[in-house]
């Protein structure tokens, strides 16, 4: 028991003390000059622009980029994907008007309307895959962008949070809420 107590009174000690030394408020000289340079978001959506995913390495926001190039990356698979299979369908109805019955979808589709639905639902998912892979890439812009300024945002230390809990003692009425009051000064 006496071991427990000293080795937890070690650790609460230590991690007093390692927590009054140490300098939290250090910024790099790279992250202090993309602070202070105005032009930081516009460098930042010029270069996702360019490359996708590189506004996001210019701000040292990395773990950005394995969403941006997922996001664009599952875009550009469903869209060739439905390609093809929008092509498959288009052939396979193209050969059936022409009178060949040897297609792929022989037994599975016999209705020629069908193959003419399937058609159609590939090409509305690739259109779809199109406007994925489009707002990603317009999205990556604008996080590199908005990323960049965010880093120019200003935080001091002296931001305070105060709850207030109002209780009216003659009010007997059977009611529940969260109220928000914001004074600024």
């Amino acid at each position: 028991m006496r071991r427990v107590t000293l080795l937890i009174i070690l650790c609460y000690t230590t991690n007093f003390y390692s927590q009054s030394t140490a300098d939290s408020t250090y910024i790099s000289p790279r992250k202090l000059r993309l602070i202070n340079d105005p032009l930081t978001p516009s460098k930042a959506a010029f270069y996702s622009s360019i490359i996708p995913g590189l506004g996001q390495v210019y701000t040292r926001r990395y773990w950005m980029i394995p969403i941006i190039y997922g996001g664009l990356g599952a875009s550009a698979y469903y869209y060739n994907f439905n390609n093809k299979e929008m092509k498959k369908y288009r052939t396979a109805y193209k050969r059936r008007l022409a009178g060949y019955f040897d297609d792929e979808y022989t037994e599975i589709i016999p209705e020629n309307e069908k193959l003419l639905e399937g058609m159609k639902f590939h090409r509305r998912y690739k259109d779809f895959s199109f406007m994925f892979l489009i707002g990603t890439y317009v999205l990556n812009i604008i996080d590199a962008n908005v990323g960049a300024h965010l880093l120019q945002f200003n935080v001091n230390e002296d931001l305070s949070f105060e709850p207030y809990i109002e209780n009216p003692y003659f009010d007997f009425s059977e009611s529940a809420g969260i109220k928000l009051k914001i004074i600024l000064d």
